[in-house]
């Protein structure tokens, strides 16, 4: 179910990086409706994703809330920074609902709403490259300061007639000291909003370090690749101040009002491409910047480099959707 993100807000990550495959005018959604969301306001913000495939509920598919980038990310398994495009995609947020045709797979999902923004949209990309800022995840001078995970070993496969066990109704348990307690191998973040500004608890238990540098780019906003050389899964928690134009938390979109008592808010790239990458600077009095919290709470270091970044840019967009 969508969760109002009004104070505090779990944020389950899972991310991709390879561009999708092109659209097959042939998959199409039974039905899908799209329509602007309501005005959203501090009080009361619905942002969500519900349904689809290998979820409890596969014969329907939900957005709420979401800005076009974020439709465009996940019809094309991009990350936000690799589309470019008009201001407005980060601004315009949307509603869709659509029947999912059975026995359909996340895949085919995915063709299904490159062709629903075609459609509706008018949408048309190609795919470029171009030189951009990327991050190294390294070990720091100190070393690590984390653990290897108790369990390195993976759980068994699931039988195809098992459901995936619901996770706990609520908000996780935390502990004495507000970290989220994880009962399985997994990453979560805790975000909670305050005068200061919005900041993060993201924890791993059972996790490799590739799927950090994954999830530490959605915060940086640039791509992160593993070059610390350790293999085998860990257990880890780091706590962070968002920084400024690095667009929302996890890869979700930025808020569309600045947090409580804060100075601005968190915004998205320019149209012309994604934001220039973040530098390390106290921009939080309260907590450490990603940067800062990556070196002194983990031991490790992001170090930035330059390379080839593949992007899709849009080439034909419109702001209003036709008729469902």
């Amino acid at each position: 179910m969508p969760r109002a993100l009004t104070g505090t807000g779990l944020l389950i990550l899972a991310s991709a990086l390879a561009f999708g495959q092109s659209a097959d005018s042939k998959l199409e959604f039974e039905v899908a409706t799209i329509k602007p969301s309501p005005p959203p306001s501090p009080a009361h913000f619905m942002i969500g994703i519900r349904g689809g495939p290998g979820t409890p509920d596969p014969g329907q598919l939900s957005y709420n809330g979401f800005p076009l980038r974020f439709f465009i990310t996940n019809a094309y398994d991009v990350k936000p920074y690799q589309v470019t495009g008009p201001a407005w995609i980060d601004s315009e947020r949307f509603d869709m609902v659509a029947k999912v045709p059975t026995g359909a797979t996340k895949e085919q999902v995915r063709v299904m709403l490159q062709n629903l923004l075609a459609d509706r949209f008018g949408l048309k990309l190609h795919h470029d490259s171009k030189d951009s800022q990327v991050y190294e995840l390294v070990v720091d001078k100190s070393g690590p300061k984390f653990k290897p995970s108790e369990s390195q070993a993976d759980p068994p496969a699931p039988k195809p007639d098992d459901a995936a066990p619901p996770p706990p109704p609520g908000p996780p348990k935390l502990d004495k000291n507000g970290i989220p307690n994880l009962d399985r191998p997994g990453m979560m973040m805790l975000m909670t909003i305050g005068p200061s500004g919005p900041r993060a608890k993201l924890v791993g238990k059972g996790q490799t370090l590739a799927e950090l540098a994954n999830n530490l780019g959605n915060q940086v906003n640039r791509p992160v690749v593993d070059k610390t050389g350790l293999a085998g899964k860990y257990d880890f928690n780091i706590e962070f101040a968002f920084e400024p134009g690095s667009g929302g938390p996890a890869g979700l979109p930025p808020l569309p009002f600045p947090p409580p008592g804060a100075v601005g808010g968190a915004g998205g790239g320019p149209a012309g491409g994604p934001s220039p990458a973040p530098v390390e600077s106290p921009s939080a009095e309260s907590a450490p910047t990603i940067f800062t919290a990556v070196r002194e709470q983990l031991g490790l270091k992001l170090d930035p480099k330059k390379a080839p970044l593949d992007i899709l840019v849009i080439d034909q967009v419109n702001k209003t959707p036709t008729e469902n």
